[in-house]
Formats: C-alpha cells, structure tokens, sequence
C-alpha cells in the first residue's frame, strides 16, 4: 500500500472511563493482556451485557538497549468501577485522531504501520496533537492477545 492511499479517517474520540492495567518486560503486551483478562473475568465485565473497548499504549516506551519496555492496556468501565491495588481508573478526555486500521495477524507491521501515519500527518494539513497516543485491539479477549485488527490513534489538533 503507497502512503498517499492509506485508508485514514479523522475520528473525535469521546471522553472514556478506563481501569488501566499495565504489563512490563520484553512482551509487555502479552503480559498486560493477560492481567486485563483476569481482571474483566474478577469484575464481571464479560458478563455485564454493556459493550467494552480495549486501547493500549507503549508505557514506558522501548529504551536502546533494553529489551524491557511497557504497556499499558486500558478497559472501558462505568462509575461502579473504581481504582483499587495496580489497577488506576480514571477519566480519559478523550480528542481528534487520524486513526487507521491494521491486520497484525495478516502480515501488518505495527511498527511500520505507526511510521506510515505519521508520514500521512506530515503530508496532511493537520498538526500533531498532545493527547494520548492508542491502539483500539479488537478480537475475542479469551483468544489471548487480541492483536487480529488494531486501529491505530495518532492524535491530532485541527
């Protein structure tokens, strides 16, 4: 795919309410999946009947020379829900994204994926906005890490 044909859309996100756990070592993604799914399974959010979303971001990021490097994965939770031992809730503001769709599963490059947006942004007559940077992981959340479609969250100011 040629960057000038990158499927982008321009989403305004609205403010979420998310527990954030957070996984560290040389697969912090994994690791952080599998404290959200014990976690969803202790609180009951895979039963409540409400829709959740998951979003996920590098915290702390990757160090040269370091194999070690964070993740924090988020779960969209109501006002029953609250901070308690490692798990912090709070309020996401939410904001203006360019957000892209991936297939990790099919051969998309997460890493590549994220250089592809930012040229877009470059090239885009948007500037880069100071908000949080995500990834949206959809899948089934018991399959283990749910990486079979992301959207990708650059965020973006108008």
């Amino acid at each position: 795919m040629h960057d000038e044909e990158l499927p982008v859309r321009i989403v305004r996100l609205e403010p979420l309410r998310v527990a954030c756990l957070n996984g560290y070592g040389a697969s912090p993604e994994r690791t952080a999946f599998e404290l959200l799914r014990a976690y969803v399974r202790e609180k009951g959010l895979d039963r409540d009947g409400k829709p959740h979303r998951y979003f996920g971001y590098n915290n702390p990021n990757p160090s040269p020379g370091s194999p070690n490097y964070g993740y924090d994965v988020w779960v969209t939770v109501d006002e029953s829900i609250q901070s308690e031992g490692d798990v912090r809730v709070f309020d996401f503001p939410g904001g203006l994204y360019a957000v892209m769709r991936i297939h990790p599963k099919d051969g998309d490059d997460i890493h590549r994926s994220w250089m592809k947006l930012v040229a877009w942004r470059e090239r885009s007559p948007y500037r880069m906005g100071s908000h949080q940077w995500l990834e949206e992981h959809f899948g089934d959340l018991e399959q283990g890490f749910p990486d079979l479609v992301l959207d990708l969250y650059m965020p973006i100011a108008e």
